[in-house]
């Protein structure tokens, strides 16, 4: 059954982003720094994210940004909205919600490591389980495993372009958050030369040992072995 829209713009639509930033710049944007120019804030299409310095500023601003939103006809999402605590080393208070998601990343408390070689607990960002899904799903769907009529070195001129963007993109903070997402590309082609030599069929430490030799002597191949992402050569 199908039911008539009277209102909104449909999830997905090639329009939605545009009409959504149009809107909101004024409903959000210039509310904000009008009304909470000290609260720094960033926003894309129809995610946001507010900086607060206490619990109490920030249940205040929630309050005030439902009441904002109702007045112009729109509505916080109940589940995706929330208070979250950026939990570090220099802030230690235990708080339900210690994460959030924005533009692809997860932001959480994560271990790092200062100039000094010591490590410490920082609030970061780093590829979400939600777009690692998504990038292998996307790479399931080359099958390059199958692709036995192609050489090494057409794979890499078919798929690096999209390799490469991957890591652009969700390697900007945190990159050895990716690294087991990237993992997943060298087992394909593993799998790709067992199938593609007879000497290798069945034999995949063999093929393991032969890709991991390859990655040694052309690091720019693939993307993901030129930044120490390779397989394994013995």
């Amino acid at each position: 059954m199908l039911i008539e829209r009277t209102i909104g713009t449909p999830q997905g639509g090639v329009i939605s982003p545009v009409l959504a930033n149009l809107f909101l710049h004024y409903v959000f944007d210039k509310w904000m720094e009008r009304n909470k120019s000290q609260n720094p804030f960033c926003r894309y299409a129809d995610d946001g994210i507010a900086h607060c310095r206490t619990k109490s500023e920030a249940e205040e601003l929630l309050k005030t940004l439902d009441i904002r939103f109702k007045e112009c006809g729109l509505e916080l999402h109940p589940e995706k909205t929330k208070i979250v605590y950026c939990k570090d080393d220099d802030r230690r208070d235990d708080y339900p919600g210690t994460s959030f998601d924005f533009l692809s990343y997860t932001f959480q408390p994560r271990r790092a490591k200062n100039r000094r070689g010591k490590y410490f607990v920082s609030f970061l960002p780093a590829v979400s389980n939600k777009a690692g899904k998504a990038i292998r799903q996307k790479a399931r769907k080359w099958k390059m495993h199958l692709r036995s009529d192609k050489s090494l070195e057409d794979l890499s001129k078919m798929f690096s372009p999209v390799i490469r963007g991957w890591i652009n993109y969700y390697g900007k903070f945190y990159k050895s958050a990716l690294y087991s997402t990237l993992r997943q590309l060298n087992r394909t082609l593993v799998r790709w030369a067992m199938r593609k030599f007879k000497k290798l069929k069945g034999h995949r430490r063999k093929a393991e040992y032969w890709l991991g030799k390859i990655a040694q002597r052309q690091p720019r191949l693939f993307p993901h072995w030129q930044m120490g992402v390779k397989p394994t050569a013995g």
